[in-house]
């Protein structure tokens, strides 16, 4: 079969050296738009479904939302692993995490057939439907822009950033998601003072029922509002009239002031009783540009999407939008991973080149042919290329974990390409030396032949290696899957290129072998070791297993990580409070640090969210914020980074953790399938579930009951031989305000 494929190869050798030159024009051509993105998609499928309650505490929320949604609709979707959920003040957050192989787009089908029935018994009118968020990539986060303006108001820039950014930017290709952080809604309020509702002799039901049928539609069921119109049409002998009621003129706050209180006969209107102004709703979360208030945008991407096709669209919607946006300025350079692909790609270009010329000057001092070299440096990037290529059709994403396969791999695309055209050389150089009439092709193809067993042998003891992490299941196998896949799609490609290419270019070129003392003197040095070998070949597989041993032992000790280390120019600091901590507060703190990071020379910008956004990313409550800090393109990285790390280590006012965005993805997702707290722990342990082998959790509604024996728990656990340092992991508990009523005393009082 393999003579077969060079005959075939050196029979139509021009076809195939062509077929060579279309995989490296081809490759130039395509590759250039081919996706790329920091991490690999190794999030597994899940689906998240949110609710909002605004004005449900935590508890409220748990029995109201999440337990029923949980419990009595979502669970038995067919595919679901595992479920898990949090009940925050105002929020229900489940989210369902599919078996390994699951279609995600299936599993969503499914959710939504179940989100369907809801239906008022077992799902009461207290919050908003619940929201499936859209499917997002491992390393979601695209761009954080910044909003800000000297002469808008907050609630002027939130109606900009609701009603014409966010879905203009949802329409960019590749987008699936855009939060506002610091959103606060246009609302006329009517804020009632029961000092004058006292005096005036007027109950609350009375400006409820007043403000609401004042609406043209209404939430509240037992006003007339909440049936919206008037009749509908009024019916003549010739005509049909359409009726329309016009409220233009009340939905401002001063005409809404003068509507008479319903009950009071035409003496009170609303202003004698309430303030009606203009103002926003209660906030869940806020913003900080660079020390200042603001807004944020986060712009989230599908998965599979080019994070650097995605970052340029939002910019070019942003540089259409800006004509329709005067007063308010945008700043994408808040957050936007893209610079960090750029920066990434020049470096990897050099290396690259660099790595090229030593490649080129190693394959001279070691071959001394003109003809040979060309051989060799053909085929190592035409196997790359068409590596690339296939990678590319298959679907893949080229990103760090990608790039490593391909890496891994190139000693081989090397050995492959100078074993096969070295060869040839050898033997086209003895036919000269023989003064042989062979055809130069039956030449080519014996010393093709020669090798084929070896490169075939090579081939499957290359593959044999990488064979751990391809069955590897999990997070880890997720995580390093593309890995596997580019490292064997690329010794799969040298192979084919070395029983073909190579054959086609030396049967057109006639390369000879030229001996030189320095290959003579490695030649004789490793047939030396090799003679060694294999006269005592169990001693030396049993040295080489003792040294792989070692190296696997002390790799903890020396405090590597499997995980890759990049030099991302967004840091992220983490901070927390205590429970309970208010929304002004955790503001101001976030403000605070953000003015001190500012200081340091190699910071261009920050960006502060606290609490969450509608549909975001961020479950946590207003106790939680993140402070992200871009450096300047320019600045030493190292010193940059320490600086950043003193400033964080000395702030007061908060808990502080500093990171990176796609570290803390890690931990993330670590989270989303073992129950652990994303805040703790370090990606490894979070991506491979080391950190906590065994977790023990209990059920229960009575908190206290839940404590003691969890307690019990402990330390049952703690007398197992083996066993150190369990603990209990408490749920956090928020100050809450108790109102119970007495009703006799409700009674006296009326």
């Amino acid at each position: 079969m393999i003579a077969a494929v060079v005959r075939m190869a050196l029979r139509f050798r021009g076809l195939v050296v062509g077929i060579a030159a279309a995989f490296i024009v081809i490759g130039v051509v395509t590759l250039r738009d081919a996706p790329v993105d920091v991490l690999p998609e190794f999030t597994p499928a899940y689906v998240e479904i949110q609710t909002e309650s605004l004005g449900l505490s935590a508890s409220e929320v748990e029995q109201l939302l999440t337990v029923p949604l949980e419990a009595d609709l979502l669970n038995g979707v067919e595919g679901v692993d595992v479920i898990r959920s949090s009940s925050l003040p105002g929020l229900s957050s489940i989210v369902l995490v599919f078996k390994p192989g699951t279609d995600v787009y299936k599993g969503r089908q499914l959710v939504q057939e179940r989100l369907t029935q809801l239906g008022g018994a077992a799902f009461p009118n207290v919050s908003k439907p619940p929201t499936m968020l859209q499917p997002l990539s491992s390393s979601s986060r695209v761009m954080m822009i910044g909003l800000s303006s000297e002469s808008l108001t907050p609630i002027q820039k939130s109606v900009l950033a609701r009603w014409t950014l966010r879905p203009r930017l949802m329409g960019v290709d590749g987008v699936a998601n855009v939060a506002v952080w610091g959103m606060r809604d246009q609302q006329i309020q009517v804020q009632v003072d029961p000092e004058r509702l006292r005096d005036k002799g007027v109950t609350l039901q009375q400006v409820i029922r007043t403000a609401g049928n004042a609406q043209i539609a209404s939430p509240v069921s037992y006003l007339e509002a909440s049936v919206p119109g008037t009749g509908g049409f009024i019916e003549t002998p010739q005509q049909r009239l359409q009726v329309r009621n016009v409220f233009d003129k009340i939905a401002d706050p001063k005409e809404l002031g003068k509507v008479t209180v319903e009950g009071s006969g035409g003496k009170l209107r609303l202003t004698d009783v309430a303030n009606v102004v203009e103002n926003h709703q209660p906030l869940i979360g806020d913003a900080v540009v660079n020390d200042e208030g603001g807004l944020l945008l986060v712009v989230e991407k599908f998965p599979g999407a080019d994070a650097k096709a995605v970052s340029e669209g939002v910019e070019d919607a942003l540089e259409k939008l800006a004509p329709g946006l005067s007063g308010l300025q945008t700043d994408t350079s808040v957050f936007r991973p893209a610079n960090f692909l750029d920066e990434a790609a020049e470096n990897l270009t050099t290396a690259v080149v660099i790595g090229a010329l030593l490649l080129v000057l190693a394959l001279v001092a070691v071959l001394m042919r003109w003809r040979t070299l060309l051989v060799v440096l053909l085929t190592i990037p035409t196997s790359l290329v068409a590596s690339a290529l296939v990678l590319d059709l298959l679907g893949e994403t080229f990103n760090a974990i990608t790039l490593a396969g391909l890496a891994l791999a190139l000693a081989v695309i090397v050995d492959d390409a100078v074993t096969g055209a070295e060869n040839i050389a050898r033997r086209m150089a003895q036919r000269r030396a023989e003064d042989a009439e062979t055809p130069v092709a039956t030449t080519v193809l014996d010393a093709t032949r020669e090798i084929r067993s070896p490169l075939g042998y090579a081939a499957l003891i290359a593959l044999l290696v990488i064979v751990p992490v391809a069955i590897m299941e999990g997070r880890p196998g997720a995580f390093l899957s593309p890995l596997a896949l580019a490292y064997a799609v690329a010794v799969l490609t040298a192979t084919i290129m070395a029983l073909t290419l190579t054959p086609a270019l030396a049967s057109l070129l006639k390369p000879s072998a030229h001996g030189s003392a320095l290959v003579a003197r490695l030649g004789a040095l490793y047939d030396g070791a090799l003679s060694r070998v294999l006269a005592a070949p169990r001693a030396a597989l049993a040295t080489v297993a003792v040294l792989g041993l070692a190296v696997v032992v002390a790799l903890p000790a020396m405090g590597l990580s499997l995980l890759p280390t990049l030099k991302d120019r967004n840091v992220l600091v983490r901070l927390d409070a205590p429970s309970g901590t208010s929304n002004p507060r955790m503001t101001a703190i976030a403000t605070d640090l953000s003015r001190d990071l500012r200081r340091i020379s190699g910071v261009q910008n920050v960006g502060g969210q606290v609490g969450r956004a509608v549909s975001g990313d961020r479950i946590v409550d207003v106790n939680s914020a993140e402070v992200v800090v871009s450096m300047k393109p320019g600045a030493d990285y190292d010193a940059t980074r320490a600086a950043i790390e003193e400033t964080v280590d000395r702030f007061q006012g908060a808990t502080a953790q500093t990171t990176t965005y796609a570290a803390q993805k890690l931990r993330d997702v670590g989270a989303l399938t073992s129950g652990e707290n994303p805040a703790t722990g370090d990606g490894l342990s979070v991506l491979t579930g080391e950190g906590k082998p065994l977790t023990v959790r209990l059920y229960g509604q009575d908190l206290a009951t839940l404590q003691r024996e969890a307690a019990n728990v402990r330390r049952l656990m703690g007398g197992i031989d083996g066993v150190g340092g369990a603990t209990v992991e408490r749920p956090t508990v928020q100050p809450t305000l108790r109102i119970e009523v007495d009703l006799d005393r409700a009674r006296r009082f009326g």
